[in-house]
């Protein structure tokens, strides 16, 4: 059975940053296309990065520049360091896993990110 759990949300002051971790069981890791998505209050989902398994990355234009994503195809770990953070990042992130093979996707629970003074 697929697994994600987040980790390492927060409250932090705008400028702050934050690092968001992604454990994954229940899959062999290597075949998954990862992806970081939020969501605020109100507001659609939005997918923010992604990263596939030979470190290819994508991000939203909102955030280029001041997120990083990477994996650990070792620890089935997929990470977001968030830098720079501004109050228009709030929100809950996801952590998706999409499978190459067959399309199918599974969601974390998310972790809450809120930027405020």
């Amino acid at each position: 059975q697929v697994q994600l759990v987040e980790s390492g949300g927060g409250l932090v002051q705008p400028g702050g940053s934050l690092r968001l971790s992604c454990a994954a069981t229940g899959m062999r890791f290597s075949n998954y296309l990862m992806c970081w998505h939020r969501q605020a209050p109100g507001q659609q989902r939005e997918l923010v990065a992604t990263i596939t398994s030979d470190d290819n990355t994508n991000y939203a234009d909102s955030v280029k520049g001041r997120f990083t994503i990477s994996r650990d195809n070792a620890k089935n770990t997929v990470n977001l360091q968030m830098n720079s953070l501004k109050p228009e990042d709030t929100a809950v992130y996801l952590c998706n896993a999409r499978s190459i093979r067959t399309g199918w996707a599974y969601w974390g629970q998310g972790t809450q990110v809120t930027v405020s003074s």
